[in-house]
């Protein structure tokens, strides 16, 4: 349809942040809707059906057998984004990890779609802990396992490069808009002008300071339901997780580990260079 919305990412790139202000920009503010409707009823996962294969859904069926709300809502993990979308009214937001070579190829040319991109050493910490809690991924071994795992596209989603260049090739769309998570980390208010002008909706600077102070992480965390609340057993591994707040650079993960930083700062430099894309961090050395 014409006036679907569609945010592109790859994982972890500050999606759940975007969606929800892109949501609310698009719906005139609408905070006590965004209170009452989970993000992912809002803002549909387009490919979530394709997440888990059977095997796990058949392991989950065996651990919830006793619990007729949570098989129904196994069923319901089934569904594919496309039977979910088309019973959904106009104005419609969809969410989608894919790369723009894997979206229906008119896409751009009938409705507005905004990629998200973050760099690659925030993003590959935070899906790390990601694949080691959902038991969906369920990753085993540590971050230099993963990061050769990352570095060689053998990740869920990757190449991640591949990812990032097909959004940055159509920056200049007019129905596209490309953000830096990182730029909406440091500068909110414009990058929400921005979002406002691409959508065609005027923002005040009372609009934009409510919409800023929705968003702060700890309120987002606590006001803003992001799924729909489940009672399946079995989803996520009980492991220690340090807090995402969605920060830039700075991760450990990289700091204890200098020949780990040197090798991930020579793949960075190469291709993103190769790109023509700089993200704005001071990472790379």
């Amino acid at each position: 349809r014409k006036d679907d919305l569609w945010i592109v990412t790859y994982p972890r790139s500050g999606t759940s942040l975007t969606q929800e202000i892109l949501w609310l920009v698009n719906n005139d503010l609408d905070y006590n809707t965004s209170a009452k409707i989970p993000l992912n009823e809002r803002f549909p996962y387009f490919e979530f059906n394709i997440i888990s294969d059977d095997e796990f859904l058949e392991e989950l069926a065996e651990l919830n057998v006793n619990n007729p709300e949570a098989m129904e809502e196994i069923k319901k993990r089934n569904i594919p984004g496309y039977e979910i979308g088309s019973v959904m009214k106009s104005p419609r937001h969809f969410k989608t990890h894919l790369p723009l070579s894997l979206l229906p190829p008119k896409l751009l040319d009938t409705c507005k779609v905004v990629y998200v991109a973050r760099n690659p050493y925030d993003v590959s910490v935070s899906f790390f802990h990601h694949n080691k809690r959902v038991r969906a991924h369920d990753f085993k071994g540590d971050f230099n396992k993963y990061w050769e795992l990352f570095e060689k596209d053998l990740v869920v989603y990757t190449p991640y490069w591949q990812h990032i260049q097909e959004g940055w090739q159509f920056k200049d769309h007019p129905n596209i808009l490309f953000i830096f998570y990182e730029n909406l980390i440091k500068d909110k208010p414009s990058v929400i002008r921005q979002i406002g002008k691409f959508l065609n909706k005027e923002l005040t600077e009372v609009d934009i300071n409510k919409l800023i102070d929705h968003i702060d992480y700890d309120k987002f965390q606590k006001n803003v339901p992001l799924m729909t609340k489940s009672s399946i057993a079995g989803l996520v591994n009980k492991v220690t997780q340090p807090k995402q707040r969605g920060n830039i650079g700075g991760k450990e993960e990289f700091a204890m580990d200098s020949e780990l930083k040197h090798r991930a700062d020579q793949w960075y430099i190469k291709n993103s260079s190769q790109i023509g894309v700089e993200f704005p961090i001071s990472n790379a050395s």
